[in-house]
Order: C-alpha cells, then sequence, then structure tokens
C-alpha cells in the first residue's frame, strides 16, 4: 500500500505544482509578483486548508456511523477513488494541452482588472482540488487495505516520501529535461493511474463479494505457481494493478467492465480529427 500512496501523492502534487508554477512564471514575467504573490500563496494556503477541513469531515462522519455503515462506505470510496482516477486522467486529456494558456488569460484578464482576488480564487481552487482527490484517494486506498486508524506512521512516512519526490521530479522538469518532457510524463502516469484505478476496482468488487452483494465463485484458474498476489512481488503488482493469480468470474467481469467503461470515455474524450483537406 505504501506504494500506491507514494504514487498517488506524487502525481497529484505535480499537477498542483504545474499550476501554481504557471501563476508563478507569469507574475514573474508580467513584474506583478510583488503584488500578485500575495494573493497566489495566500490561494495554496486557503486550498490547503480546504483540503484538510474536507479530510476532517470525511473522517468524523465515518466515526459517527455503525460498524456495518462504515464499511459500506469505506466501500463506496473505494469505487469512488476508482471512478475519481478515470475522470482525471480524461480532464487532463481534455484541457491539458490548452491548461497553461488558460491559467495565463485568466491571469491577465485578473490583473487588467485590478481583480487579484482571482489569482487566489485559481490557486485555491487548483490546490483544494488536487487535494479533495487525494482525501477520496488515500481514504480509498486505507479502505481497502484495511490499514484505516492502525499503522498510520508508515502512511504519514509514505506521504511525506510522496511530496518530496514530487517536489524534485518538479525541479528535474522544469530544467528542461529532454528525457522525460512534461507531455510523456503525463502520458506514463496516467498509464499508471489507470492501472491504480483498477486495482482500486478489484478491492471494491472483492468487498462486495465478500458483503455477500455479489455471488461467490471458485477460481476459474490458478497462477500462483508463477506469481502469488499473496506474495512480495505479487503482492506489489496486484496493490498497483489489481492482478489476481486466481481470479474468479466476477473478478474478471469486473475487470472487463472498468476497462471497458475506461476505453469507451478516453476515445470519447480524443480531440476530434480535422476533416481531410481542411
Amino acid at each position: 500500500m505504501a506504494g500506491q500512496i507514494i504514487f498517488v501523492i506524487w502525481r497529484e502534487s505535480i499537477e498542483a505544482l504545474l499550476v501554481i508554477g504557471i501563476l508563478s512564471s507569469w507574475l514573474s514575467r508580467s513584474g506583478t509578483a510583488a503584488r500578485g504573490g500575495a494573493y497566489l500563496w495566500g490561494g495554496v494556503a486557503a486550498g490547503f486548508a480546504a483540503a484538510f477541513a474536507f479530510a476532517a469531515t470525511m473522517l468524523g462522519f465515518a466515526e459517527l456511523l455503525s460498524p456495518g455503515d462504515r464499511t459500506a462506505m469505506m466501500t463506496a470510496m473505494i469505487f469512488l477513488a476508482a471512478g475519481l482516477i478515470v475522470q482525471m486522467v480524461v480532464w487532463m486529456r481534455r484541457n491539458g494541452r490548452t491548461l497553461k494558456r488558460d491559467l495565463e488569460g485568466g491571469l491577465s484578464r485578473a490583473a487588467a482588472s485590478g481583480r487579484w482576488w482571482g489569482v487566489f480564487a485559481l490557486a485555491a481552487i487548483a490546490v483544494a482540488r488536487e487535494g479533495s482527490e487525494t482525501v477520496v484517494f488515500l481514504y480509498g486506498m486505507l479502505a481497502g487495505s484495511g490499514a484505516r486508524g492502525t499503522g498510520m506512521t508508515p502512511v504519514i512516512a509514505a506521504i511525506a516520501a510522496g511530496l518530496a519526490i514530487a517536489l524534485a521530479t518538479y525541479a528535474l522538469m522544469q530544467l528542461g529535461s529532454r528525457l522525460l518532457p512534461w507531455r510523456r510524463f503525463f502520458r506514463l502516469s496516467e498509464a499508471m493511474l489507470l492501472l491504480l484505478g483498477a486495482a482500486l476496482f478489484t478491492t471494491g468488487i472483492g468487498n462486495l463479494v465478500g458483503a455477500g452483494v455479489l455471488p461467490f465463485a471458485p477460481p476459474l484458474w490458478d497462477l500462483s505457481w508463477l506469481l502469488d498476489d499473496g506474495g512480495r512481488l505479487g503482492g506489489i503488482v496486484a496493490a498497483l494493478t489489481g492482478y489476481r493469480a486466481a481470479p474468479d468470474w466476477v473478478t474478471l467481469a469486473g475487470w472487463l467492465v472498468y476497462w471497458g467503461v475506461v476505453a469507451l470515455v478516453l476515445r470519447a474524450a480524443a480531440p476530434a480529427r480535422s476533416p481531410a483537406g481542411s
């Protein structure tokens, strides 16, 4: 689970850092860093506060539920986290190419009108969005692993590691490295995110089987001799991709549903091609 947490924190932090970097760079180039910087970093702080408030509200609400309702909520959060991962990939595909232009356009309008609170709002929304998504992802992963409320030291260490790796990655990519440009980075991380979504979705299916909502079925095959999902290596692969050495037909159907939906939404999110000759 630590690997999942590190990856999610790393990827979500990169997106937030990208937005903050675009805003900060524009303010510096336009000579308004001194005036707009306070609003920018105030928005960042407000975004973090909103994400922490959301986390506290979610945890507080869960503690009010009965054990059965809490288990149901955890399963729902697992599926929600998987769905948000797919939604995040789709959003980046639709908006990634124009993100810098859109943000700088909003900043230009705010500076021209003297409405610096627009800078505050852009930063706050970006950080709060990424932070809230991260809260849902972490809650879903902790619920799927059964580690919520226990053994939090490794979780905190994984969060810190993810943040540190994100800062280092952003600093390296800002240097203009040609080894991994931004577009290739996002394509690679999209694939890893979708595999993580599959892992969460598979865990949710398993929870529904355990709760009697979906039927229990015998395994269709057993590849434990090749890669046991209960072993160290197999466990890592299972946590990051949803791999099961001995899946039943319910799990297999869950895989097909997940990847079928992913294929459909990614196809719908693909930019339309211009007609020939236009």
